[in-house]
């Protein structure tokens, strides 16, 4: 009676166990290739569902598009020596007479620190306000001493010009040495500017310098401030400059080295550069024919990719790779990764397998355990 029910038991349980299995889903990273596919529009999904081949990946070959306008390439050189609002002048004088009246014989009188007003003005005893503003220091003195010769016999005056706030830029973000700069004549241009504040923090294959004019900004990548010469350009008072780090991402999930949003590491990142970067794909469970990149795809690239002119607006595109075919390492390698993609690898159909296996298994020794304390 005993062995009876111990296998009455065992043959319920068995049924019982292939059709939960059967009706339930087991644990997964994601939707498998099928699922996938019938996602498309070709199959009455909301997707394109497209291979990648060499028509693809030059039609998706999309890169940020950056660069200084044309007002900011030919501007000319800020004049180091020009007099400007806001800068700070010294001044030293002297007298040809034993009672002078700003000195004594053959002691100059010096004016130090001498700032010009918002006006562009300065005061010099005995000179009046005299207009310093949009003059060189020499052109300064000229008239300073054309002033004081009414006053006093031959004198003899002498103009510097002290780094001020008339003629300064700005610099934040990723740089050494945050902070306000005048332009002299060393610092004139940006790349001599953001030596002057120390260089560069942050990692430089993906640093991005952003300068502001007025409400007119241009963008560069800093890699290219020193492979094309017509970048480096002349910097105006006023200009805001600001180094920060690439913020594009991409988002990895599946069978890969790693699930999560992940920066972008280079100026153009391709899909085989991707997965490796989350290291690569995992070799006891990834699908290597079942690579996904989903993409929200502008129409203008999305109308040329599938060969159509009617479609408008972003549309899904899930772009497929197969790195077992003889090409496929070399499409993934010039497929192009853009900002906001996901990157999804599939588990292989063994897995699943494997998985059903494992539960039945796994189930039929609970299931032993339970009959032979029944049969005790």
């Amino acid at each position: 009676m005993k062995i009876t029910s111990s296998r009455w038991a065992k043959s319920v349980a068995l049924i019982t166990l292939v059709a939960t299995v059967s009706s339930c889903g087991l644990p997964r990273s994601g939707p498998n290739k099928r699922e996938i596919y019938s996602s498309s529009i070709q199959q009455q999904g909301d997707a394109f569902v497209i291979s990648v081949n060499d028509r693809v990946t030059r039609a998706t070959a999309v890169t940020p598009s950056l660069g200084f306008s044309d007002a900011f390439k030919n501007a000319r050189l800020v004049g180091s020596d020009t007099i400007r609002p806001g800068d700070r002048l010294g001044l030293s004088f002297w007298e040809n007479v034993d009672d002078g009246i700003l000195t004594t014989a053959g002691v100059p009188a010096s004016l130090e620190e001498v700032q010009v007003d918002s006006a562009g003005f300065i005061f010099v005893p005995y000179a009046g306000r005299i207009r310093a503003a949009d003059n060189t220091p020499e052109a300064l003195r000229r008239l300073i001493t054309s002033k004081l010769d009414t006053q006093t016999p031959d004198p003899q005056v002498m103009v510097r010009r002290l780094a001020g706030d008339g003629a300064t830029v700005s610099i934040v973000g990723g740089v050494a040495g945050q902070g306000v700069y005048p332009i002299e004549r060393p610092t004139r241009t940006l790349s001599s500017m953001l030596a002057r504040a120390g260089g560069i923090a942050i990692q430089p294959e993906i640093a991005l310098i952003k300068v502001s004019r007025g409400d007119v900004m241009g963008q560069i990548w800093f890699e290219d401030l020193y492979s094309n010469p017509e970048l480096d350009i002349a910097l105006r008072p006023g200009d805001r400059i600001l180094v920060e780090q690439d913020t594009r991402s991409f988002t990895a999930l599946g069978a890969t080295g790693a699930q999560s949003r992940v920066n972008f590491q280079r100026q153009n990142m391709s899909a085989i550069e991707a997965i490796a970067q989350v290291g690569g794909l995992q070799s006891g469970i990834a699908d290597p024919t079942g690579v996904f990149v989903f993409r929200n795809e502008p129409a203008e690239i999305a109308n040329i990719v599938l060969g159509r002119d009617d479609l408008v607006g972003a549309q899904r595109v899930i772009y497929v790779l197969d790195l077992t075919e003889p090409s496929g390492m070399f499409m993934a390698r010039d497929f192009s990764i853009r900002d906001g993609d996901t990157v999804y690898v599939t588990e292989a159909p063994f897995v699943q397998w494997s998985k059903t296996l494992g539960s039945i298994t796994g189930s039929l020794t609970a299931v032993e355990s339970v009959s032979s304390l029944a049969e005790n």
